[in-house]
This record gives structure tokens, sequence and C-alpha cells, in this order.
């Protein structure tokens, strides 16, 4: 399972990795739009990533920005719904507006509050059908 963790600080990184099963393959960005360009260059090598992990507080461009350019470069791929990457937020605002927000506008599939869990990563991950 291939994955991106797209996080601007260090430990955050370090701890949804060691949280993640040992299945997943997992790349890094530290900004949006790093995330972006490894969405794309995913998808140029025939490697696309199943799910992307996304810090809505990041510099250069933000999360949900980020997300929403990346639904943006799918349709352009005339990607099929079923076949979009999943996508979780992963931030430690707990607003309803953002979370909303995240969800409806953005298209996000799941949203998880810091500080993760690795009941919290799983519970997300099999209901997004990523594990059984």
């Amino acid at each position: 399972m291939k994955c991106l963790i797209a996080e601007d600080h260090l430990l955050s990184r370090r701890i949804l990795k060691e949280l993640l099963p040992t299945q997943f393959d997992s790349d890094i960005a530290v900004n949006g739009q790093e995330a972006i360009d490894s969405f794309q260059l995913a998808h140029d090598s025939k490697r696309p990533y199943d799910v992307i992990f996304m810090d809505i507080m990041m510099p250069i461009v933000d999360g949900l920005e980020a997300l929403l350019c990346i639904r943006t470069l799918e349709r352009r791929m005339e990607i099929p719904h079923e076949m979009a990457v999943k996508v979780i937020m992963t931030t430690a605002l707990d607003d309803p507006h953002t979370v909303i927000r995240s969800l409806n506008e953005c298209q996000a599939d799941s949203y998880i509050v810091k500080p993760l869990s690795r009941q919290k990563l799983i519970t997300e991950l099999r209901k997004l059908k990523l594990l059984k």
C-alpha cells in the first residue's frame, strides 16, 4: 500500500509513520506544494498513492488548498471517483467549520484530530477499506 504523509512537523511525521501498519510504503511531503508535486509524480510513474495523510496547517500551500488541487488534477486525468486517492486530513484543529470544509468542499475522505493513535488510524483505514 503506497501512501504519502504530508506534514510539516518532523515529530508528527515520525509518529504517523510509526503508527502505520508495516504494509504501508510511505513518502514524505513537508508542505502542500510538495504534496501536489508528489501526487503528480506518483501518477506520472504509474505508481499512484492509495492514501494521503494531509495535515491542514502547512507552509507554502495549506492542506485544504493542496487537496483541492489534487482533486482538480484527478478530474483532468479523468480518474474515476472510485479510483481517486483516499485522503485523510490530520490536524490539531477540532473546529466544526474546518471539518465540514475538509469533507464537503475539499472532498476529503476522512478527518482525524491529533493526537494520533494507532486505534484512530486503524479505524479510519478500515472505514476506507484500506485495511481488513
